[in-house]
């Protein structure tokens, strides 16, 4: 009996918490050492299910749920989108790159210029892999996680915003320091449309889904501003 209840008081102790901010930070450690195959994307939404499975939860309780109107949700994560990719091409991007003297590097995307085979590929992984994935992990899984560890209260999910943030934009190191800073406030915008939604994920999705989807389309263009 004591027994079942040490574990059931492990499952929800912050020394849990602890012990998966480790198995994230490896994560990320292995990425910079290129120890991980393609994306830590899958890894971590593994690390997160576990996570909830061990709780109790689903990803439902972090907001990967039907929204209380469809076409509000999509309204608001088309828009964010939108305003998000404009707010980097004409404002954000110029400004770091006035200020490093560097693009971002996005030569792994670049390579989609011309080739609508590519175009496919890279349409189905920015809806899959970025938008839903990066979204259960970053917003949905690890926003809540800090937010756990410090209480659960209003500051504590404004402290999860931010931290979750710089995560998200060192999570993108391999785009040099202009696209992790771009990332940075691209997630910072993300967080708070997830918590602006009653932290449902719909939006924040859509949104991510959209301003990828933007650039990847200007890339196979030839038209991404500063590439050419």
């Amino acid at each position: 009996m004591s027994a079942r209840f040490d574990a059931a008081r492990w499952r929800n102790s912050k020394g849990l918490i602890i012990v998966e901010f480790a198995l994230v930070a490896a994560l990320f450690v292995a990425d910079v050492y290129h120890h991980i195959f393609f994306s830590k994307t899958p890894y971590l939404l593994l690390l997160g299910w576990l996570s909830l499975r061990l709780r109790g939860l689903g990803w439902k309780d972090v907001g990967f749920t039907r929204p209380r109107s469809w076409g509000t949700a999509v309204l608001w994560g088309a828009t964010a989108g939108l305003a998000m990719e404009a707010i980097e091409l004409f404002i954000t991007q110029p400004l770091l790159v006035r200020w490093t003297g560097k693009m971002p590097d996005l030569s792994d995307v670049t390579v989609v210029e011309g080739n609508w085979k590519l175009l496919l590929i890279f349409l189905a992984l920015t809806w899959t892999l970025a938008a839903f994935g990066e979204e259960l992990v970053y917003r949905g899984y690890l926003m809540g996680r800090v937010a756990g560890l410090l209480g659960d209260k209003r500051t504590a999910w404004a402290v999860g915003l931010i931290v979750v943030s710089i995560v998200f934009g060192c999570g993108h190191i391999d785009q040099g320091g202009t696209g992790m800073i771009e990332n940075i406030w691209n997630g910072m915008l993300l967080g708070a449309l997830y918590l602006a939604c009653g932290r449902n994920l719909t939006a924040a999705i859509i949104a991510h889904g959209v301003t990828d989807t933007v650039d990847v389309l200007l890339m196979y263009a030839g038209k991404y501003p500063g590439i050419h």
